[in-house]
């Protein structure tokens, strides 16, 4: 009934002559105008479309009879007689070949209206909206400790984690949104301790609540003009938050789904500095070109730092859509990182901490996405990024940093929902340093595999497998392989 649903929706009567899609010299326009503006039985879509050559089925069109019925009994009080003899014959005609489809409809809208009063009257809030998931994690490690130390092996058990969310979605205008995120997690699943890299971080990877629930994330979205939203952080905000970063089939958003590691969810530029920031942002976006601006800062509401002051990082991205299957990013990012470490906590250690710890820096990083969605079922996505840090210490001293990516989608793979997911990269790498023993000297490879597989529509289990060849892009480091099963469950 989609398509008469939505020829309801507006209570103005769209004259025919203003019709964009309908012509004088249409075979049914006399017809059409008859029932517009003798009876007002029509009114088309909102954009002022008929959209004629639609297909429709016998339940849509008794619909739009219904409501020409009620519609004509309304103007004449209930009562035929004043009606053309020729429309009543008609009208009785189309009511008795269509009773089946008349009644149907009738006890689908008796159905509404008495689900409708159910839902009122058991709702959550007359504004706020809750949703939530639980997310449980089983994940092993396997291989040769990244210490630089051939004989030095991974010393890891099977680790159990879990991550409780409830989201607290609230709009006042019916336009904007308010989001109160609240977490509680009983530890940080990441391996980076037992493999000495960076590169076996998970995206699941959310903190520790020691089973507490904690204020994780306030965000507000509200429009300022058409196309143009604007967005204020309070806490714990991320590029990505607002910005797309065209990757939406690894896209992990808190591991609750898209690919198992940290590396692959996107690209590691959106990630430099921050721990816990606040900010504000702003998107423009027409469906073809879409434009994210953004400023994050550390330790926003205290001290003499403020939002300007310290630890910040700023983003614009200007991404487009030449076709429904295709997108493009041009992204540029610039921090400054008091503490010499850039935190996007992917790649090797050079690469988060170039110069030591307790150096400042400035860094400026570029970052290049596209995605093309070849069938409906296969898509690829792909990035280079490139971070220049420089010092701002008194020193003389920048390093360059590299890292790309490619990655494979098979949406609806074997089932509706499911999504396979094949990864390959390069995580971030010194190419050049002012120090030349920070320099990574050879290139370490990052291989990942997931299928998420939706059991039911609320519960989704991701098993996903890595494998990385010389990490910390040392080739004294043994390859390492790790995996993790994760259990999603939604309301």
């Amino acid at each position: 009934m989609k398509a008469f649903e939505a020829l309801q929706e507006t209570v103005m009567i769209t004259p025919v002559s203003q019709f964009s899609d309908v012509q004088f010299t249409d075979w049914a326009f006399v017809a059409l105008q008859s029932l517009v503006e003798k009876y007002s039985c029509i009114t088309g879509y909102p954009d002022k479309t008929f959209k004629g050559n639609q297909i429709l089925t016998r339940y849509e069109f008794a619909a739009g009879l219904s409501t020409c019925i009620s519609t004509i009994n309304q103007q004449f009080g209930s009562q035929l007689s004043k009606t053309a003899p020729e429309d009543v014959t008609t009208i009785k005609k189309l009511q008795y070949e269509f009773a089946t489809e008349l009644a149907a409809l009738e006890n689908r809208v008796e159905n509404l209206e008495v689900n409708s009063a159910v839902l009122r009257s058991q709702q959550f809030s007359t504004t706020t909206r809750l949703s939530g998931s639980f997310v449980a994690v089983a994940s092993g490690i396997t291989g040769d400790s990244a210490d630089g130390d051939r004989e030095t092996n991974i010393n890891s058990n099977l680790a159990l984690n879990y991550r409780a969310r409830l989201n607290l979605i609230t709009s006042f205008t019916g336009q904007d949104r308010l989001l109160v995120r609240l977490q509680s997690a009983n530890r940080v699943p990441n391996f980076n301790g037992a493999s000495a890299t960076n590169m076996t971080r998970q995206s699941f990877e959310v903190g520790n609540s020691d089973s507490s629930m904690n204020l994780n994330l306030l965000e507000y979205r509200f429009p300022v003009a058409e196309n143009l939203n604007f967005y204020i952080y309070g806490n714990a905000a991320s590029h990505h938050y607002y910005a797309t970063v065209v990757n939406p089939d690894f896209a992990s958003f808190g591991g609750a789904k898209g690919s198992p590691s940290r590396f692959s969810e996107r690209n590691p530029i959106y990630r430099i500095g921050f721990i816990s920031p606040a900010g504000v942002a702003a998107v423009y976006n027409n469906k073809t070109i879409r434009l994210d601006v953004g400023y994050l800062a550390e330790n926003a509401e205290t001290g003499n730092e403020g939002l300007f002051g310290g630890n910040y990082s700023a983003l614009a991205q200007l991404s487009f859509k030449p076709s429904p299957n295709t997108e493009f990013g041009l992204a540029y990012v610039r921090s400054y990182v008091p503490d010499g470490n850039l935190l996007h906590r992917t790649g090797s250690n050079f690469a988060n901490i170039p110069f030591g710890t307790g150096v400042p820096l400035i860094v400026n990083a570029y970052g290049v996405q596209a995605l093309w969605r070849i069938t409906p079922k296969i898509a690829v996505s792909s990035w280079v990024g490139y971070m220049n840090a420089e010092r701002v210490d008194g020193v003389n001293g920048n390093a360059n940093i590299i890292n790309y990516a490619v990655n494979l989608a098979f949406p609806d793979l074997f089932t509706e929902k499911a999504v396979g997911g094949i990864g390959f990269g390069m995580p971030p790498k010194v190419m050049t340093n002012t120090i030349n023993n920070r320099e990574d000297k050879v290139t370490g490879l990052h291989f990942e595999a997931f299928y998420q597989y939706p059991l039911t529509e609320n519960i989704t289990v991701i098993p996903g497998i890595i494998y990385l060849t010389q990490p910390n892009h040392n080739d004294v480091n043994g390859d390492i392989l790790f995996g993790s099963i994760r259990t999603v469950f939604s309301f």
